[in-house]
């Protein structure tokens, strides 16, 4: 019997690609951004570097390249723009063993004077722009300028909201020195380094090149990865940047294709048309691992939830709300559906955050409990309700067969939720509105919560923008306001732990899930770090045997 490595299936399939896309992997290492979109080498190609050509296959589409417009969730920024720009700070996202802290990126240093408000950054000498243009602190006034000052010609709406999130709080901004800027914000703000590594820094010389309307076609930044073609929202061709000021990536090119359903992804892996997938298909996974290919896990900032509708009908009664969370068997979800692939969220902090404490899991599975929480809530005989669920996207795992799922524990009690579906960009575009797509009860969906601090207040603080299901809580409030003004992360810490409990215990949401974050790689890709994180470094891996 001749005897194969377990790896045989998808190596063979990897190197079975067609002549073409050698050649196309060589016309695109040689020519700009006016080459064909999609002409792209295959999974594994070797070029003319030293790691070969990754392709990702991701859960929804790719975001806006333009700096921080985005729109693609966690997942775009993670795969598309935190590979082309980088902001004064960054995550550390050399460990596996803790959440990672922020160290610096295009500042090397940073200190807040006494008013916590006041901020001086030491930027980085001899880094460059993808075009070779110099960063510099009239590169960082430009763009803040971009995202803040209407009266700029870049400006535009779109930059502005987005920005908003993490810069909006910036009320002044100066050069000091080529090599120094100062930055204040209106309230004191102890997340600020945090915030800065959303704030995307991108080359002026290339927005005043092609106007803010265009740059998203030709985007240039100081990342890893400098970029070569595109299909808008579909697929996305990157080259290593050489000249990164931290040692060019190991990988020779960078392809993301948008593959939002999980059989296409799978499919896509096993022919070798890609050869990393975002979020496998729970049931796909055994037989992936034996064709071969690695599926790696971590614990990370991450709900699976939905957002109850708390200002009117049913969701309004907190003993309803209660009754919910007792109701659903997120064990079954986690261990069955999921295959392991994700833990139960018993209360609202996700497990992988300084906020967590195992004492505050409250929402075990309880039907009895549920039913008498609804008839002392005055609903013995339940209620209808609906819920807007997107079909896939960025850290939405299986949406539509987890609420199915949901669906089925909650009528054993007497809820009745009829189920709506849409698009993940469609919802995520009216909840930042402030509106439900299909005008539903509930929102399901998938959330950070940590990994952005200044989102915190968006998602469970009073007055948000977003839609919220209405929640507020004054304590919760109180307990914000107060960790932000604490540059003490351990402060931060004590302040959250506490606003999570009353969340969990206000039940504003149905907690569900806490995903790992599984992904699968073909044999060849080696070199990842698996953080706890929804970001990634590249420029560890490499493809090859």
């Amino acid at each position: 019997m001749t005897h194969r490595h377990p790896h045989h299936r998808l190596r063979a399939r990897a190197a079975a690609l067609p002549a073409a896309a050698l050649l196309s992997a060589a016309a695109l290492l040689l020519t700009t951004a006016g080459c064909a979109p999609g002409s792209t080498a295959g999974a594994g190609t070797k070029t003319s570097g030293r790691g070969g050509t990754l392709v990702i296959g991701a859960t929804g589409k790719l975001p806006n390249t333009d700096t921080m417009i985005g729109g693609a969730g966690f997942e775009g920024k993670r795969l598309v723009s935190f590979q082309l720009y980088e902001g004064l700070t960054r995550y550390d996202l050399s460990r596996t063993d803790a959440p990672p802290s922020v160290t610096g990126a295009l500042a090397t240093s940073w200190k807040v004077a006494a008013d916590h408000r006041t901020w001086t950054f030491t930027l980085r000498e001899g880094v460059t722009f993808q075009d070779g243009t110099p960063f510099n602190a009239e590169a960082v006034l430009f763009n803040l300028d971009r995202y803040l000052n209407k009266k700029s010609e870049y400006y535009t709406d779109a930059l502005g909201a987005a920005a908003g999130e993490y810069a909006g709080g910036i009320t002044r901004y100066r050069k000091l020195s080529d090599g120094q800027v100062e930055l204040v914000t209106r309230t004191p703000n102890g997340h600020f380094p945090e915030d800065l590594a959303h704030v995307l820094i991108a080359s002026p010389a290339a927005v005043r090149a092609t106007g803010s309307a265009d740059f998203s076609e030709h985007p240039v930044g100081t990342g890893p990865f400098s970029f070569v073609s595109q299909r808008a929202g579909e697929q996305i061709d990157l080259v290593a940047n050489r000249s990164y000021w931290r040692g060019a990536p190991k990988l020779d090119k960078l392809v993301v294709k948008a593959l939002p359903d999980a059989a296409a992804r799978t499919a896509a892996l096993r022919s070798g048309s890609v050869n990393w997938i975002e979020y496998p298909n729970p049931d796909d996974i055994e037989t992936l691992k034996a064709d071969g290919a690695q599926v790696v896990t971590n614990n990370y900032d991450h709900l699976w939830y939905w957002i109850l509708d708390t200002g009117k009908g049913p969701w309004k009664e907190l003993k309803v709300r209660q009754a919910a969370n007792y109701a659903i068997n997120r064990e079954a979800i986690a261990d069955t559906l999921l295959h392991g692939t994700a833990d139960p969220a018993y209360q609202a902090a996700p497990r992988a955050t300084l906020a967590y404490d195992k004492a505050g899991d409250t929402y075990a599975y309880d039907p009895a409990k549920a039913k008498r929480l609804l008839a002392e809530a005055g609903y013995a005989d339940g209620f209808s309700t609906s819920v807007t669920v997107p079909t896939g996207g960025s850290g939405n795992l299986l949406p539509v067969p987890i609420t199915e799922a949901l669906q089925r524990d909650l009528a054993a009690v007497g809820i009745t939720a009829e189920i709506r579906t849409t698009d993940w960009s469609t919802l995520i575009s009216a909840e930042a509105k402030g509106s439900v797509t299909l005008g539903s009860d509930a929102i399901a969906q998938s959330t950070t919560l940590f990994q952005s601090e200044a989102l915190l207040p968006l998602f469970i603080g009073s007055g948000s923008p977003f839609w919220t299901g209405h929640y507020s809580n004054p304590k919760v409030d109180a307990l914000l306001a107060s960790a932000a003004a604490s540059p003490d992360r351990k402060a931060r810490q004590a302040d959250y732990r506490q606003a999570l409990s009353l969340v969990t215990r206000d039940a504003p949401w149905l907690f569900v899930v806490n995903d790992r974050n599984p992904r699968a790689l073909a044999p060849t890709v080696h070199g990842l770090v698996q953080p706890q994180s929804w970001f990634l470094d590249l420029t560890t891996v490499r493809v090859g045997d």
